[in-house]
């Protein structure tokens, strides 16, 4: 075995490592020269992000996962209205998808998209009207939300939607806005307008032949 000792470091040399040149209240700053490999992640970030942004952010078409998200929407729910056609938009066919449970997850889609910012996603109102309770402002009859919904009203407070969405998309909104009252939401608004009677019943189905 060697009986050479090794040397114990000092604890207060300074190393003969050059200095940048400044001092900040007497401390002095080593020129250590950053990693390689930080320097070429600084360099491959720079060459990544030119097309990473003229793909997700320029062209005819957005590639960001909002706009995706969208497109995706709109595909599925078309596949959905194959399946009933081209709605009318009338008192019966709002009173037929009131009791429609699954037709009412497609207009709660439709609603929480484009409605909830200004009610809440329980219908509790935030800016608009509590859709929950008994009272309504411009409502008489259950058909008359298929009304509010085409045309708006309170002056442009409820922008119309009838150049926005569908004549499917406003009925299902419609009846899944009819099937929010009675329910709790969590911080209702207090009520607005008057009490109006109860919807009507379902319809009755017709006989299998």
């Amino acid at each position: 075995m060697s009986s050479v000792t090794p040397e114990t470091p000092d604890a207060g040399a300074v190393p003969d490592d050059p200095l940048t040149g400044h001092s900040y209240d007497g401390i002095q700053e080593f020129d250590n020269p950053l990693p390689g490999w930080w320097k070429w992640l600084f360099v491959g970030t720079m060459l990544f992000s030119p097309p990473y942004f003229f793909y997700f952010h320029s062209g005819v078409e957005s590639r960001t996962r909002a706009a995706s998200y969208d497109r995706d929407l709109a595909k599925n729910l078309q596949l959905q209205f194959a399946e009933i056609g081209e709605l009318k938009a009338d008192r019966e066919t709002v009173v037929k998808f009131l009791y429609k449970p699954n037709w009412l997850q497609v207009g709660k889609v439709v609603f929480k998209t484009n409605c909830q910012s200004c009610h809440g996603a329980d219908g509790g109102g935030l800016v608009g009207p509590n859709l929950t309770d008994d009272h309504y402002k411009n409502v008489r009859e259950i058909e008359d939300i298929i009304g509010v919904l085409q045309n708006g009203a309170a002056a442009g407070a409820m922008p119309a939607w009838k150049n926005r969405l569908s004549t499917n998309e406003l009925v299902l909104a419609a009846s899944y806005v009819a099937s929010m009252r009675g329910t709790e939401a969590a911080n209702p608004k207090a009520p607005e307008g008057n009490v109006i009677a109860p919807w009507p019943d379902p319809p009755a189905e017709p006989d299998a032949q």
